[in-house]
This record gives structure tokens, sequence and C-alpha cells, in this order.
């Protein structure tokens, strides 16, 4: 009886009838409370009501049952409420079907795990037939995709490149194409896209005035962003006046919104009115968070406005607790973003030596704080004591080698941690420490499943340079593995060649054919210009001619830069058609002009002239007096006074 009246209660209800069907389906469980299809289509209802939460209550009501057989809807309900990791475990026991590998794609976006969602759609798209009413859906999607990618700090999987003709006929797919540029650097190219996008959308006969309207704002705040990234301020004043934040209905948007509002107008001049305006917006909850890469910018420019305004104390409690929630170390960047403001507010504002005097006892109770760590290094950068920042380093990655917790050792061999190190080797010069952390790594990683290709290739690299017969070999390894990931890596096989040729020529012979021949790599360069520009010097030769020709001699004219003197440094009968006595700058008596007058005078340059007649006779006087003589004339000669 109860089958009967829900089914006939849907054929006559329309798609609009949900609080309908949500009635009947009440009316009915109250008659029969383990009736599982009149849950079902109870829970449908809900769903297309937005309630889901209510959605997931009588989803606890049914049992398992009921999650059993709706699971695809479960699923959903737990997505549309934040909680992925429910969602998607829910997702990876269901029957596989196009929709709930849709659906596993969103979720997995939305969790940002955007390599897994890029295949998904990557799967989805390969079916023709079936998605042929999707094909914007998919394009739009994957786009989207590939722009978190590449803000995720993963070009490497990123499938697109430039839109196609039918791409730029959508401005959704315009405007993703327009993010993905953004996330690259090529703010103008993004900005031209961003341009087409708008007018495709105010131009669009699919949209009502309200739709259009609400697509519209995004477009215009991620436009504020690149306009405010470029410099062009004028143009970032006048679309301030296309954004009305209290129109966007996700909170989300409506931070981003603001945050870029307020830099726009440049109210840093005032920190507590900066404080007021980023803080005015309520964080956004359940399926409206923000990217993590997004959030990390908001929550710094936040504990920025705190250091403006001198709230220290808070942003140290405030910075702590989360701290105190999450791993240790961590290479997430959110999380050593909280260590560096941390290390912010315990200075108090302060830089240099007296930051370092506060910070660096931190450091010695959390060595393994990563973002502490690197605010220290930064510090000691910046003061020029590379040598102090080394040693902070080493101590830390120390602390995390001697751990034999999985985490610390990933951490230890952290691509960007050790990039860092090997930079401040560098510095110093230390290149045997650069090819022993490197080849550290390289061993570390090798056992790995999913081991850095960069960090890889730049052991490898640097182990060429080594005489050692052990390093090449490993050397060798490394590029041997490398090609094996990427049979079309080309530095993979040179370098592969390189190690091996000194030691085994045999082995590499076969693989010289698949290396580019010389003229297709030098074909482009203009020998003629080469040869004409000459050989550049190296560092030290250079420097060493540009002390010669500091040190050039007065008399050399050819190519002598003529200095200016200031007009007031010059005497008062100046004239510039005069030439200046070469002999100016001498004693009046050593210059050839001078004649001296009267008879001593005479006399006294007689007897200085070199090459001149020598007076005997003084001379022999002078050698014949003894010594003492001069002394007893000092000593019997009367002093002056009252007698």
């Amino acid at each position: 009886m109860v089958a009967q009246s829900l089914s006939s209660l849907l054929q006559r209800a329309s798609i609009d009838d949900h609080e309908e069907v949500l009635q009947a389906c009440t009316n009915s469980l109250s008659k029969n409370k383990s009736d599982l299809n009149a849950h079902h289509i109870k829970i449908i209802a809900l769903l297309k009501l937005d309630r889901y939460e209510d959605a997931l209550r009588v989803f606890e009501t049914g049992g398992d049952d009921l999650k059993r057989r709706a699971s695809f809807e479960y699923a959903y309900a737990l997505y549309k409420i934040g909680k992925l990791n429910e969602s998607m475990t829910v997702l990876s026991q269901s029957e596989r079907s196009r929709g709930v590998n849709h659906l596993d794609a969103q979720v997995s976006y939305r969790a940002e795990q955007f390599r897994r969602a890029a295949d998904l759609y990557e799967q989805l798209s390969q079916d023709k037939e079936a998605h042929r009413h999707e094909d914007n859906d998919l394009s739009i999607n994957s786009w989207a995709t590939d722009a978190q990618l590449q803000w995720k700090g993963e070009p490497e999987h990123v499938r697109h490149d430039r839109p196609s003709r039918e791409d730029l006929e959508s401005f959704e797919t315009t405007f993703n194409a327009a993010c993905l540029n953004i996330a690259r650097g090529a703010l103008p190219q993004g900005e031209v896209l961003l341009n087409r996008a708008k007018n495709i959308c105010q131009t669009s006969e699919d949209l009502t005035p309200e739709d259009r309207a609400a697509e519209l704002l995004p477009i215009a705040v991620q436009h504020l962003y690149v306009l405010i990234r470029l410099g062009k301020n004028e143009e970032a004043e006048a679309l301030l006046k296309e954004i009305s934040v209290d129109d966007i209905h996700e909170l989300s948007t409506k931070k981003i919104a603001r945050n870029n509002i307020v830099l726009a107008r440049q109210t840093a001049t005032n920190p507590f009115t900066l404080y007021k305006s980023l803080h005015s917006t309520p964080d956004a909850t359940n399926n409206d968070r923000l990217f993590d890469f997004q959030d990390n910018t908001l929550v710094g420019n936040a504990h920025a406005a705190d250091l403006l305004v001198q709230k220290y104390d808070g942003m140290v409690r405030s910075t702590a607790k989360a701290l105190a929630k999450s791993s240790c170390p961590s290479t997430e960047s959110g999380t050593n973003l909280l260590s560096v403001y941390n290390a912010a507010g315990q200075a108090e504002g302060q830089d240099g030596a007296k930051a370092l005097k506060k910070i660096v006892p931190l450091l010695e109770r959390r060595p393994k704080d990563l973002g502490l760590l690197l605010t220290v290094v930064q510090l000691y950068v910046k003061a020029g004591n590379t040598t102090s920042a080394i040693t902070a380093m080493e101590r830390s990655l120390r602390s995390l080698e001697e751990s034999i917790s999985e985490a610390d050792q990933d951490a230890r061999f952290n691509p960007g941690l050790l990039s860092t190190l090997v930079s401040l080797y560098q510095l110093e010069g230390r290149k045997l420490q650069i090819r022993s952390t490197l080849g550290q790594a390289a061993s570390y990683w090798q056992k790995k499943p999913e081991a850095p290709t960069s960090l890889l290739r730049a052991a490898a690299t640097s182990l060429l340079h080594s005489d050692d017969k052990a390093d090449l070999v490993a050397a060798g390894d490394l590029f041997r593995s490398l090609h094996q990931k990427d049979s079309a890596d080309r530095i993979a096989i040179a370098g592969y060649v390189a190690s091996q040729a000194t030691l085994d020529y045999s082995q590499v012979e076969s693989q010289l054919d698949r290396l580019p021949a010389i003229g297709e790599l030098v074909g482009d360069v203009d020998v003629s210009a080469l040869e004409s520009a000459g050989i550049m010097p190296s560092a030290s030769v250079a420097a060493a001619a540009f002390a010669k020709a500091r040190k050039r001699s007065a008399t050399d004219k050819e190519g002598q830069v003529k200095k200016r003197v200031r007009h007031s440094r010059l005497p008062k009968d100046y004239d510039p058609a005069k030439q200046a006595d070469p002999e100016r700058w001498l004693p009046i008596r050593d210059r050839s002009s001078y004649r001296p007058k009267g008879k001593k005078g005479k006399q006294r340059a007689a007897e200085r002239t070199q090459g001149g007649a020598v007076n005997e006779s003084l001379d022999s006087s002078a050698q014949q007096k003894p010594a003492s003589t001069v002394v007893s004339n000092k000593q019997n000669k009367k002093k002056k006074g009252k007698r």
C-alpha cells in the first residue's frame, strides 16, 4: 500500500516537487520505519533541497543496509558537508560507474588530490560515446584541475598547454585557462584570457541577469589580483567599482575579494584599518573552504597585519596552538608558515642580531621545526654569516638523521631543504660537501617508489664532476634509472653516456645515435657574431682587467676618460684654454723654473743639484769630526736664565 502510494505520487510529481515528495516519505515512514525504499526516496528529496545534514541523519536512522543501498547518495552528502575522507572511503567501496567516477573526481579535487582527479577526468574523457553530452563539463573540470596542479607546484602532471578554439568559446573554460596561465606566472596572457572570459559571459544568452552577475564577480576578483601583481593601480581602482563584496555568496570567494580590495586600496598606511579589513570576513566552512595555497597567503596577510599592530603575544599563542595540532617535522607550507610567524612574534618585530638572540634558543629546543630553522638560516644569510647558517642546518639535519621515524627521514632528505643547504655550500665553495649531500639523498630516494626526479638528476650531475670511479658508476646508475622512468629524457641519456664513456665505451656506443647531432645544437648559433664579440674572460681575468683599468697612468691618453671637475674647486683665474703647469703639484724649490736668490740660496741649490760638483773640503771635514764632539757641545751649552 505504501509502495503504491509513493509510486503514484512520484508519477504525478514534477521535478520541483521535492517538498511534496519529502512529506509523502515522512508519512510513509511513520507507518513503517524499516521501509528502505521510502528512506532512499526521502534522502534524494533532501539532497535536492540542499539539506545535507538532514540526509545524513536519515542515513544514521536507516543503518548500514541503507548506506550500502544508497552509497552514491551517502558519499555525496558527506562530500557536501566537507567530510572528504569519509566520502572517498564510501566511494572506494562502491560499485564503479560513470556517476561514481564523476563524484570521485570531484571529491578528489576538493581534497586537493589533483593528480587523482586529473586521472579520473582523463579516464572519463576516453569513453567518447558515453561522454558526448559531457564534453563541456569535462573540459571545464580538467582545465581547473590542471590550474590547481600548477599552483600546487606539480607542473610535470599538467596536461593542458594552450586553449583550443573550442575551449575559448566557453567563459568557464577560458577563465580556467586564464587561471592556469596566472599560476605559471604568465600574468599578461592571463589578463587577456580574463578579458575574453568576461566578454563571453556578458554576451551569453544562456544566462539570466542574476546568473550573469554572479559569474562575473569571480572573474573580476581574479582580474583584480592580476592587476595588482602587474602594478596597474589605476586600472585596479577602476575595477573596484564592479566588485560588490556583499553580493558574493561564497565565503571563500568573499574572503579573497576583500583581501584583494584591501591591497588594491593600499590601506596599509593605517595598520589598524588594514587589520580590521582583513579580519572582517568569517572563515569558510564545510565544502566552501579555501585551498591550501589560498589559505596560506591569506593567513600570512592576517599575521602580517598582527605584526603591524604589535599583537605579538596573541600571534605567538595562536600560532603555537595551531602548531601543537600538526606533526613535527612537517614539510607542509602552511605549517612552516605558522612557524615563521611564531618566530616573528617571539622577536617582537626585531631583525638581525636582536632577532637571532631570541629565536636561536627556540631552535635549540625545537630542532625539528623546519619553518623555524629556515627563519634562522634566512637571518644568518641576511647578516652575511653563511657559516652559522650552515652550522644550524647541519645540526637540525643531524637530529632528524638520528631518528628512526620514517617521516623524520623523509624530512631529512626533503629536496627543498637540501637545495637550501646545497646553495649555502655553493656560497662557500664546499664542493665535496655538495657531492656528499646529494649522493646520500639519491641513495635514500632510490629505495622509494616515487623518487623526486629533480633531486636525482642534480645528484647524478654532481657526481659526474668527480674523479672517483665509484662516483662515476653511481652517476651512471642514477641516469639509467631516470631513463627507465622516462625513455624520452635526453638529459638522462646524455648523462649516462658521459658517466660511462671513460669507463666502458662499448656500453654506451649504441646510445650515441639517440643523442641530438652537434649540428642541431649549434645550428642557430651565429659563429661570425661570436668571433667578432671575442671570448668572454673568466671572473678573475675580468677583475684583473678592471683593476688595471682603474690604475691606468695619467700619461696614457688612448681611451682615457676625462674626469669632470667641480666648478667650485677651480681657481678664480682658471682659463680652460690655457694648459696647466704639469709641475704645479711639486714644491717650488723642486720645479725646473725655480731660481734661488742671494749667495747662500745659490750655494744650497748647487749642493742639492744631482750630478753637480762636490765640495770635498766640506765632506772631509764632516767625516773627520768625531761623534763625541757633537755630544760634548750639546752637553756644555749653557742654559739661559738668572745666574
